[in-house]
C-alpha cells in the first residue's frame, strides 16, 4: 500500500508505506520495512524489464518520483500456475473458465500450459473478473488496446520469470498497472511491481497438489484463512455489512518481514 502525492512540477510522489491489505481488507498493524522492500523492487523490475514505464527517480529509500499516467481501470493479472482466486473459482464452480483448457487436470499449484491474460475490475472494494467483452463494451480501453494490454503483461510475466528463475524461485502470477501518457496517449507500464503484485514461490520447495510456501503476502492470506477470516469476509459481502481486520500476530509480521528482505536480496543481489 501507499501515499500517493502531487508535486508541484506535475510529477507524482509514491510514498511506499508498511501497510499491508489481504483479500481487499486493510489490516491494522504494519509489516516492519515493507514500504522499503517494495519501493526498491519496484524500481528493480521497472528498470529490469526493457519496457516503457512511469518512474522518473528514486527520492529515499521507500519514495520515488513517477510521471502522472491517467491510470486504466483495470488489474492487468497473468496466472502461470493454478492458485490463489483462479484455484478456487474452478473448485467451486467445478468448471473451466474459457481461458484454461478443458483437457487440463486442476491439480492445486499445478503449472499451467501456457500463462493466461485473467484481468480483474480495479475496485476500493473487492475485485472480480471481468471479460474481454465486458471491458471493450465499457469502453475502458479498445479492442486493439485491450490486445496490447493482454500481449505486453504476458511478455512481462515471462520476462520476469526467467529473471527469478536463474535466482531459484517461481513466479506464480502477477498484476500489472497502466496508465495513458497524458502527453502522448501512449499506454505505459505505471503503479508498483513488489510482494504486494506478485506471488513468489521457491523452486527446491514447489510440490503440485499442495500449498506453498509464499515469499510475498501469501504468508498473511494463509493466516487469515486459518482464522476464518475469508469467509467471515464472503458473508460480509452477502449481508452488505463490514468486516474489522483481525490484530496480525506478531511472529507472522517477522516472517513476512523476513521472507521479502530475503527474496528482494536473492533476487537483486543487492543487501538491504
Amino acid at each position: 500500500m501507499k501515499d500517493i502525492y502531487q508535486l508541484l512540477n506535475g510529477n507524482l510522489l509514491f510514498h511506499f508505506s508498511d501497510r499491508i491489505s489481504a483479500f481487499d481488507i486493510p489490516m491494522v498493524n504494519p509489516v516492519p520495512r515493507k514500504g522499503e522492500v517494495l519501493c526498491k523492487f519496484t524500481q528493480f523490475w521497472f528498470r529490469s524489464l526493457r519496457t516503457k514505464h512511469h518512474l522518473i527517480r528514486e527520492h529515499d529509500k521507500d519514495k520515488i518520483e513517477v510521471m502522472k499516467l491517467d491510470m486504466i481501470p483495470i488489474e492487468c493479472i497473468v496466472r502461470g500456475y493454478l492458485y490463489g482466486s483462479l484455484y478456487n473459482r474452478i473448485v467451486k464452480s467445478n468448471a473451466y473458465p474459457n481461458i484454461i483448457s478443458q483437457n487440463f487436470n486442476p491439480i492445486k499449484a499445478a503449472r499451467l500450459p501456457e500463462p493466461i491474460f485473467d484481468p480483474t475490475t480495479k475496485s476500493d472494494e473487492h475485485d472480480l473478473p471481468v471479460s474481454r467483452e465486458q471491458i471493450v463494451s465499457s469502453g475502458l480501453v479498445s479492442d486493439d488496446e485491450f490486445e496490447y494490454l493482454k500481449g505486453t503483461s504476458i511478455s512481462l510475466y515471462d520476462k520476469m520469470s526467467k529473471i527469478v528463475d536463474e535466482k531459484g524461485f517461481i513466479i506464480a502470477d502477477v498484476k500489472f498497472e497502466f496508465g495513458r501518457d497524458l502527453a502522448k496517449g501512449k499506454i505505459v507500464l505505471g503503479d508498483s511491481i513488489g510482494p504486494d503484485e506478485f506471488r513468489l514461490w521457491q523452486k527446491s520447495a514447489y510440490r503440485p497438489g499442495r500449498d506453498q510456501e509464499s515469499f510475498d503476502k501469501q504468508l498473511l492470506r494463509d493466516w487469515l484463512i486459518g482464522t476464518g477470516f475469508r469467509d467471515r469476509i464472503e458473508n460480509s459481502v452477502r449481508e452488505g455489512c463490514k468486516i474489522e481486520a483481525p490484530l496480525i500476530p506478531q511472529e507472522i509480521l517477522s516472517e513476512l518481514t523476513k521472507r521479502y528482505l530475503w527474496a528482494y536480496e536473492q533476487i537483486t543481489n543487492i543487501k538491504m
